[in-house]
């Protein structure tokens, strides 16, 4: 059953044991980091300050989650050599990590006999997945939610197989 997707930190509130995250795009064009990835470009700086006004809001909601016992792990599917936005993204992945996120790296290569859904997405306490789609230049197309237990399925077996061969953000160089 596919239903109206509520807001992403309604969903992460409602988790009780886990939320786990699996992005396989090489670039995002998200309308709100536009002016910072433009100043990575420019001067390689990224904000990695958890308390910042641009992470506050994140990090809060993932503290929260992680402070109730809910484990949030993420995965990152990357075509090697890195694009300068997955650059940015592993320069400002200490944020997730300080947030209490765990994170992994995999190349592409690594993944070929992986089955993976079409989508990136969230899934909520192994049954619940937010689908995030985007548009061909990486802008976000919203999502979608489900609850029907084969797309569950296939999203935890995927996520839990790049989990595995997936490198810890620390030892993952770009």
């Amino acid at each position: 059953m596919t239903q109206k997707p509520p807001d992403f930190s309604t969903m992460l509130r409602q988790a009780h044991r886990s939320a786990i995250h699996l992005e396989m795009r090489d670039s995002y064009g998200i309308a709100g980091e536009a002016e910072e990835f433009a100043e990575f470009l420019r001067t390689g700086y990224v904000d990695t300050d958890p308390e910042s006004e641009g992470w506050s809001g994140w990090v809060s909601q993932i503290r929260e989650a992680v402070a109730r016992g809910v484990v949030v792990r993420r995965a990152r599917i990357v075509s090697e050599p890195v694009t300068d936005y997955i650059r940015y993204e592993h320069a400002g992945t200490v944020v997730n990590l300080a947030a209490g996120e765990l994170v992994r790296w995999l190349s592409r290569r690594q993944a070929s006999d992986i089955a993976l859904p079409g989508n990136d997405f969230w899934l909520f306490d192994g049954n619940i997945v937010r689908f995030n789609h985007f548009t061909g230049d990486g802008g976000s197309a919203g999502p979608t939610v489900t609850d029907d237990p084969a797309v569950a399925k296939l999203c935890v077996n995927a996520f839990e197989a790049v989990w595995e061969r997936g490198i810890p953000h620390e030892k993952y160089t770009v």
